[in-house]
C-alpha cells in the first residue's frame, strides 16, 4: 500500500495539512500519477548530489512522457493538457537546478510521513472523545444523507406516478374518443352496451381524478421534505461550515472539505430542477384535460412558485467564498491585505451542474454596503485593481467544482482632495472592509441574483502594520458571525479569557507543532488578568489591554510582545520549541520555584518579557553553600540580532561564565528537570567543518586567516556571582581585555578554532 493511498484514507483535517504541501512548483496531480514511483526513489540522496538529482529529474519527466501516452490512448484531452503543461513548469523551474526539485519532493515526502504519524497519534491519544464525537458526527450525516436520499428518491416515484396517470389519462381520452365514435355509427349502440361504457368512463374519470389528487399531494408532501432537509444543509451545516472557517483562518483546525455539503446541495438542486419539470408535465396534462374541480388547476401556481422558492434559496446559500481573501506572501495571516499587493481569493457554488458551467460570471466590489452605514463613511476608500469579474467553471479546480479563484487583485487607496489620505473614526487597523461578490443565473423562466460577502478585511498601507491588523482580525472572528458588521471596532466587545487563551494557542500550533499548554497560559492570563486572577476562564480583556495599553510597565502593549516572541521562534527555535525545550512563558517566582530543588547547573528557557521584538533567555540554579538558599542566574535576553550570527543550541553549548582568574567554565548541565544539556541540544549543534591546516596558504582555500566562532562570556567579580543583575554578556572591549588577561594556554576556551 502506498504512502500516498494511505493519506487519501485520513480524516479531512489531515487531508487540508496534505493540500497544503503542494503548490505550482510541485502540482499535487503529479505526485498522484507517479505515486509508486516518486515513493521508490532516494530522494535524500538526491537533495544532495546533484548527479543523481540530474538522473532522477531527467527520469520524471520521462515517467511524465509515460503518463502522456496513457492518457492519449485514453483520449483524455484535458489530463493530456494538464500533463504537459507540469512538464513545461517542471523544466522552467528546475532544469538548472534539480537538487532544489529533490529537495520539494524529499520534504514533501517526509511531511507526509509526519501527518500520518499525526493521524496515527491522534486517533490513540483521543479515543474516548474521539469517538464520541465522531459517532455523532457519523450520526448526523447518516442522518442528512438519509434525508437527501428520501428526497431524491421521492421525486423518482413522483416521476412514475406522473407516467402512470399519463397513461390512465391517454387510455380515459381514448375510450371517450371511441364511445362518442360509436354514437354516431350508422348502426348504433344497445342501450344497454352504451350505459355500461359511460360507467366505465366515469370509474376511469374517478380513477383519474383520485391519481391527480395522489400525485399533487405526493408532490406537496415532497416540497415539504425538501424543505426541512434544505433548511437543515443552509441553516445549520453550512453555519458550522462558516464558522469552522473563521476559526480555521485565525490559526484553528483546518476546515472540513466542502464536497460533503456540495453533494448534498446539488441532489437537492437536481431534485427541485425535476420538480419543475414534473410541473411542467402536470400543466401539459391539464392543458389536454381540465375538469371542475382540478387539482392541478387549483394547485399548480402555489407548488410552482414553492418550487421556485426553494430552488433560490437553496442556490443564494450555495454561493460561498472558498478561500477567503490573503496575500500569497503571508498565507498564515489571511484577511490582512496591504495595498499594491496582489491577493487572491476563491469563490465556489455548491450546486454542481453541468448547465451552470460557464454560465455565471462574477464580479467583484469593494465595500459594496458601507454607505448605509453613517459610521463608517469616514472609512478610507479603496479602488480594485487588476480583472475584477471572472466566470465559474469546473476545470480550474482540481476537484472539479464549480469555481471562481481571483489571483491577481490589489487594492489602491482614494486620496482625497487637498489631503494626504482619508481620516476616519478609527486607527486604520481597527477599520474593517469586505469585498463583495456578485453574478446572475439565467435560465428559461428563472433569473436569480446571486451575491456573498468575504469575512471582514483590514487593509494596510505598510508592513508593520501586519501584526496590528492580525489583531483586529483574531479579535473580529473570536466574538463575531456577522461578516457586515463593520463598525465593530466602533465599540469591540470584551473577550472571554477561556476563548482567547484557546486563539493565542492557535497562533503558536497554526506556525509550529506545539501551541501553548495550561502552565503558559496561565501565565500569559495572569500578564493580562493581574496576578490575583490565577489566569480566570471568566476573565473578561478589553480590546484596548489586548493590542492597544502598553502592558505593565513597559513601553508595549500585550499582542505586539507575543507577536515579537512568535516571530523569533518562526526564524530562530522553531526546532527547539516543537521539541518542548522551551518553557518560555513563566514568570520569574515560578521559575525559581521548579529551579531551587534541582542539581546545580539544571537551567531553563524562557522568553524576555522586557523585549518588544522577542527575545530569549536561560536561567540556572547554583548548588547552595554554608546553608544558604541555593542562588539564580540569569544572561542577558538574546534578540534576532545574536541568534542570527550563532545558533541558540550553539550559545547553549559554548557558553562561558568567567570570574577575575578563574578558567571560564559553562555552568549549564541539565535542561530542566534533568536532561542532561547535550542529549537535549547536541542534534542542533552545528556540525564542524572540515578546513585547511591554520596558516597553510598552500591549501586550495587557504586565506591566511585563522578560522573563528562567536561564543558568549559573561563576566562577573567571585564576590558577586551570586548577584543575577549584574550577569551580562561582555562586549568586545572587554573580550579584547579577556584575550590579553588569558594566557596562550588558555585561549582556546574562550575562542574555538575548528
Amino acid at each position: 500500500m502506498t504512502q500516498w493511498y494511505q493519506l487519501q484514507q485520513l480524516d479531512s483535517k489531515f487531508l487540508e495539512q496534505v493540500h497544503q504541501l503542494y503548490d505550482d512548483s510541485f502540482p499535487m496531480e503529479i505526485r498522484q500519477y507517479l505515486a509508486q514511483w516518486l515513493e521508490n526513489q532516494d530522494w535524500e540522496h538526491a537533495a544532495n548530489n546533484v548527479s543523481f538529482a540530474t538522473v532522477l529529474f531527467h527520469d520524471l519527466l520521462s515517467q511524465l512522457d509515460d503518463q502522456f501516452s496513457r492518457f492519449l490512448i485514453e483520449n483524455n484531452f484535458l489530463l493530456q493538457h494538464n500533463i504537459r503543461k507540469s512538464k513545461r513548469n517542471l523544466q522552467d523551474n528546475f532544469q538548472e537546478d534539480p537538487i532544489h526539485m529533490a529537495m520539494i519532493i524529499y520534504n514533501c515526502l517526509k511531511e507526509e510521513r509526519k501527518i500520518l504519524n499525526s493521524a496515527q497519534l491522534s486517533s490513540q491519544m483521543e479515543v474516548g472523545s474521539i469517538q464520541n464525537t465522531v459517532i455523532g458526527m457519523l450520526d448526523k450525516q447518516k442522518e442528512l444523507d438519509a434525508k437527501v436520499k428520501a428526497v431524491k428518491n421521492s421525486v423518482v416515484d413522483v416521476e412514475q406516478d406522473i407516467k402512470t396517470l399519463e397513461d390512465m389519462q391517454d387510455e380515459y381520452d381514448f375510450k371517450c374518443k371511441t364511445l362518442q365514435s360509436r354514437e354516431h355509427e350508422s348502426n348504433g349502440v344497445s342501450q344497454e352496451e352504451l350505459k355500461k361504457e359511460q360507467m366505465n368512463l366515469k370509474k376511469m374519470f374517478l380513477s383519474l381524478d383520485i391519481k391527480r389528487k395522489e400525485v399533487v399531494n405526493k408532490i406537496v408532501q415532497l416540497l415539504n421534505t425538501t424543505e426541512h432537509t434544505q433548511s437543515a444543509l443552509i441553516n445549520e451545516e453550512l453555519v458550522e461550515w462558516k464558522h469552522r472557517q473563521q476559526t480555521a483562518c485565525i490559526g484553528g483546525p483546518p476546515n472540513a472539505c466542502l464536497d460533503q455539503l456540495q453533494n448534498w446541495f446539488t441532489v437537492v438542486a437536481e431534485s427541485l430542477q425535476q420538480v419543475r419539470q414534473q410541473l411542467k408535465k402536470l400543466e401539459e396534462l391539464e392543458q389536454k384535460f381540465t375538469y371542475d374541480p382540478d387539482p392541478i388547476t387549483k394547485n399548480k401556481q402555489v407548488l410552482q412558485d414553492r418550487t421556485y422558492s426553494l430552488f433560490k434559496q437553496l442556490i443564494q446559500s450555495s454561493f460561498v467564498v472558498e478561500r477567503q481573501p490573503c496575500m500569497p506572501t503571508h498565507p498564515q495571516r489571511p484577511l490582512v491585505l496591504k495595498t499594491g499587493v496582489q491577493f487572491t481569493v476563491k469563490l465556489r457554488l455548491l450546486v454542481k451542474l453541468q448547465e451552470l458551467n460557464y454560465n455565471l460570471k462574477v464580479k467583484v466590489l469593494f465595500d459594496k454596503y458601507v454607505a448605509f452605514f453613517s459610521s463608517l463613511c469616514m472609512f478610507r476608500k479603496f479602488n480594485i485593481l487588476g480583472t475584477n469579474t471572472k466566470v465559474m467553471n469546473m476545470e480550474e479546480s482540481t476537484n472539479g467544482s464549480l469555481a471562481a479563484e481571483f489571483r491577481h487583485l490589489q487594492l489602491k487607496e482614494q486620496k482625497n482632495a487637498g489631503s494626504r489620505t482619508n481620516e476616519g473614526p478609527l486607527i486604520v487597523t481597527e477599520e474593517l472592509h469586505s469585498l463583495s461578490f456578485e453574478t446572475q443565473l439565467c435560465q428559461p423562466g428563472l433569473v436569480i441574483d446571486l451575491e456573498t460577502t468575504s469575512l471582514p478585511i483590514v487593509v494596510i498601507s505598510n508592513v508593520s502594520q501586519l501584526p496590528s491588523g492580525w489583531a483586529s482580525i483574531l479579535w473580529f472572528n473570536m466574538l463575531s458571525t456577522d461578516p457586515k458588521n463593520l463598525s465593530f471596532f466602533l465599540n469591540p466587545p470584551y473577550a472571554k479569557w477561556s476563548k482567547l487563551s484557546e486563539v493565542l494557542s492557535w497562533q503558536f500550533s497554526s506556525v509550529t507543532k506545539r501551541g501553548l499548554n495550561a502552565d503558559q497560559l496561565s501565565m500569559l492570563g495572569e500578564k493580562l488578568l493581574g496576578p490575583t486572577s490565577g489566569g480566570s476562564h471568566d476573565g473578561l480583556i478589553p480590546w484596548t489591554r489586548f493590542c492597544k495599553e502598553n502592558i505593565n510597565d513597559k513601553n508595549f502593549p500585550f499582542w505586539l510582545w507575543i507577536e515579537g516572541i512568535l516571530e523569533l521562534i518562526k526564524k530562530h527555535l522553531l526546532c527547539l520549541w516543537n521539541d518542548g525545550c522551551i518553557m518560555g512563558f513563566i514568570s520569574k517566582e515560578k521559575e525559581r520555584a521548579l529551579l531551587k530543588d534541582q542539581s546545580p547547573g539544571t537551567f531553563l528557557l524562557r522568553f524576555s518579557e522586557s523585549s518588544r521584538e522577542g527575545a530569549i533567555t536561560f536561567t540556572w540554579v547554583e548548588g547552595s553553600q554554608n546553608g544558604k538558599p541555593p542562588q539564580f542566574h540569569s544572561v542577558e535576553p538574546y534578540t534576532k540580532k545574536e541568534l542570527s550570527a550563532v545558533t541558540f543550541p550553539d550559545i547553549i553549548r559554548n557558553y562561558k561564565v568567567m570570574a577575575a582568574e578563574n578558567i571560564p567554565e559553562n555552568p549549564l548541565r541539565f535542561l530542566y528537570p534533568n536532561i542532561p544539556k547535550d542529549n537535549a541540544f547536541g542534534k542542533y549543534y552545528s556540525r564542524p567543518k572540515e578546513a585547511p591546516e591554520p596558516m597553510d596558504l598552500d591549501g586550495p582555500k587557504g586565506n591566511g586567516y585563522i578560522k573563528t566562532e562567536l561564543i558568549s562570556v559573561s563576566e562577573v567579580h567571585p564576590s558577586r556571582l551570586q548577584s543575577p543583575e549584574n550577569l551580562l554578556p561582555m562586549s568586545p572591549e572587554e573580550f579584547d581585555e579577556v584575550s590579553r588577561m588569558v594566557g596562550s594556554a588558555e585561549i582556546d576556551t574562550v575562542v574555538c578554532i575548528t
